[in-house]
């Protein structure tokens, strides 16, 4: 079977308004060759070939995760930062980690990368987790963070932001940032201890908003549903960084376009990128 190839199409493009330098995309499910359980949904509720799985560890087929990865790169014309991520908080430079790649290096164990190098694109891998992309209004320098409830509360935003800002030469509040597709509130289902660790960061003036990022469970008492995408906003805010978009897309929820691990456990993973062009 010829599949078709990967096109914008099948992507999202985040719809914020930056200089023309910066381009970001976020993959779906859609545009690859992968079989199931890692293909395409259909309409009919199928899952056929034609996925775009971009995890390596997810017990696809190798080969075909990296045609997939081929796939990308040679639509965003860019070489990618590729993370092994560990829901943690670190930030590194993207060009080493390409460096690193290219000397036959282990994958370089991170969560979040920036640059202001062109045709280099800082790259997290996602499956309901939340990509958070960052960039300077002028295009001089951008930023990827792969940010779990665990990542956010570590602070990845956060250092994500401030490494692009080093970077550009920028205020923090010169920064855009976009929240890319993630579990949502009516899916994300929490404990105590996740509400508590963000509750006891909680400053004065977004203690609010930080309770109402939880609600209580309709049927689980004990339990919260958490919006990971107000959260983040709390985060940006605490920044100065007000120009965010996003954030209202469910990974859970839309099955034809998204994978998601809490839905499905066996899944693949999507990509969110951003670059600065040549």
């Amino acid at each position: 079977m010829t599949l078709p190839n990967l096109t914008l199409a099948d992507c999202l493009q985040p719809a914020w308004r930056v200089s023309p330098r910066v381009r970001a995309l976020v993959t779906t499910r859609n545009g690859g060759v992968s079989a199931p359980p890692y293909g395409r949904w259909t309409q009919q509720g199928a899952d056929e070939p034609g996925g775009l799985n971009l995890g390596l560890h997810t017990g696809d087929d190798l080969v075909a995760v990296e045609a997939n990865r081929a796939r990308l790169l040679s639509l965003a014309g860019a070489r990618a930062a590729w993370l092994e991520q560990v829901h943690g908080s670190d930030v590194v430079a993207a060009g080493d980690v390409i460096a690193a790649a290219a000397s036959g290096a282990a994958p370089v164990r991170a969560d979040a990368s920036a640059t202001a190098m062109p045709g280099v694109a800082c790259i997290v891998m996602v499956a309901d987790c939340m990509p958070v992309l960052l960039c300077d209004e002028a295009g001089r320098a951008v930023g990827a963070a792969h940010a779990g409830w665990r990542g956010l509360a570590s602070g990845v935003v956060e250092k994500t932001a401030q490494r692009v800002a080093d970077l550009a030469g920028a205020k923090l509040d010169e920064l855009c940032a976009y929240l890319g597709p993630a579990i949502g509130p009516a899916a994300f289902e929490v404990g105590p201890d996740v509400r508590d660790a963000f509750m006891t960061q909680a400053h004065s003036s977004d203690c609010d908003a930080v309770v109402r990022a939880f609600a209580d469970h309709p049927h689980t008492p004990g339990k919260y549903l958490a919006d990971l995408a107000a959260l983040a906003r709390v985060r940006l805010a605490r920044l100065g960084i007000t120009r965010v978009a996003g954030g209202d897309l469910c990974t859970v929820a839309d099955r034809e376009r998204f994978y998601s691990y809490r839905r499905d456990r066996v899944t693949g993973r999507m990509a969110a990128m951003i670059w600065l062009a040549d």
